[in-house]
């Protein structure tokens, strides 16, 4: 029984890299990234801003919907009535 775990605890915990050996891969793994041009990152955040706002607009007409709605079914007409002393 203590001879798959020590097996299978060998496989689990790898060898550690140093901090040095870390930072070279990570600056090589940065280096392969294809960077987006100026003109793709500038049409990336219009569309971004552009689908940001068009669901706040839908989202605050939705909450003034369905805020409204409920104003109505639970205050009913009391606010509209007045008090009728005319």
């Amino acid at each position: 029984m203590s001879e798959n775990r020590t097996s299978s605890g060998a496989s689990r915990n790898p060898e550690r890299t140093s901090p040095a050996t870390f930072y070279r891969q990570v600056v090589a793994e940065l280096r392969k990234v294809v960077w987006p041009t100026q003109e793709q990152l500038v049409t990336y955040f219009v569309v971004v801003m552009v689908f940001v706002l068009v669901m706040m607009t839908l989202v605050s007409a939705l909450d003034l919907g369905f805020g409204k709605l409920v104003f109505a079914v639970f205050a009913g007409d009391q606010g509209t009535s007045g008090t009728g002393t005319s």
